[in-house]
């Protein structure tokens, strides 16, 4: 019992110490099997006591694997997984702290692949759910928003949202709806944090027409919800013709009837994006227009000389093609 208190008081006090040992608590086989797996939830969680971070940090890299190996069948070792990441979600001002430390030291709390684990634990097919599955879909927005934790844009997001995109590609094609969802969310988050994710999207298309139907038919749904996260919108504008372009070209070779009619409903919801992104840009130019002759018409209505002023010449330089 002294040991195990030595030992508690240490890892809280210094839980980096915890870091040290997680390769060898990993890979070595003496630390393997349902029977060592209470003694290590028990030292990662008096190490997420002294530092939440740390505690998630072992959390995702030491247990979360288990779930998807042998043991993940194991209804107790899912149960006692996920309570100690409740515990540590639960814990006093854990989500600041947690977002805070979502990057350390050049390496993320959740990369990516344990967040293509996540959805798939969260997101079964119908048949595979099982109990742990609400539980899961509990944490999920946690762990989530810990994966895609940064500054929009940033130079620091733009490798997670390149390993990201190719990963919610795969997903969409395992044709689970409720996985597929939220794959797309995250695919077009993608896209809004990498301009260099476009042309993946491009170079993925031929491939995986299923999914770009799946992100085409919810960009044409939700466009009204996304619209201001894609302006302006030259790449994604540039990105639905070449896909156009893309399916041109497939069409004109000997496909089956099944294919065909994939590359034709991707080609169908591309078009309507087209003209979407078409109208959005249309209608910016028409608000500029609308202002400049605001702009015009109250400096020239304040004007001493505004009787004698010919109205017609500020209509005629902001409507000609040049002026837009």
């Amino acid at each position: 019992v002294a040991i195990f208190i030595v030992l508690a008081l240490t890892l809280r006090r210094k839980p980096d110490v915890l870091l040290n040992i997680l390769p060898a608590l990993k890979e070595d086989p003496r630390y393997q099997g349902l029977d060592k797996l209470p003694v290590i939830l028990w030292v990662i969680a008096q190490a997420s006591q002294g530092d939440p971070v740390v505690g998630m940090y072992a959390w995702v890299h030491n247990l979360l694997p288990l779930l998807s190996g042998k043991l993940g069948g194991n209804p107790q070792v899912r149960d006692l997984v996920l309570q100690l990441a409740e515990r540590i979600f639960s814990g006093p001002k854990a989500r600041p702290i947690l977002l805070n430390g979502a990057v350390r030291k050049g390496e993320r709390l959740v990369p990516p692949l344990a967040l293509d684990q996540l959805m798939r634990l969260t997101f079964p097919s119908p048949s595979a759910r099982v109990k742990a599955t609400e539980r899961f879909e509990a944490v999920y927005p946690s762990l989530k928003e810990l994966a895609l934790a940064g500054s929009p844009g940033a130079k620091a997001m733009k490798p997670v949202s390149q390993q990201l995109l190719p990963i919610t590609v795969k997903a969409m094609r395992d044709d689970i709806p409720e996985l597929s969802k939220e794959a797309a969310d995250i695919f077009l988050w993608c896209l809004t944090q990498n301009p260099e994710c476009f042309k993946q999207w491009e170079k993925l298309h031929t491939e995986n027409v299923e999914a770009s139907v799946i992100i085409l038919r919810k960009l044409s749904a939700e466009w009204k919800q996304h619209a201001t996260k894609f302006s302006p919108p030259d790449a994604l504008r540039v990105t639905l013709k070449n896909l156009m372009a893309l399916n041109e070209g497939a069409l004109a070779e000997d496909l089956g009837a099944g294919r065909k009619a994939t590359i034709k409903e991707a080609d169908k919801y591309g078009k309507v994006m087209l003209g979407k992104v078409s109208r959005c840009s249309a209608c910016k130019k028409s608000g500029l227009l609308v202002i400049a002759l605001a702009v015009v018409a109250g400096a020239f209505a304040m004007s001493p000389h505004a009787e004698s002023w010919d109205w017609k010449k500020p209509y005629v330089m902001f409507s000609s093609p040049r002026a837009l």
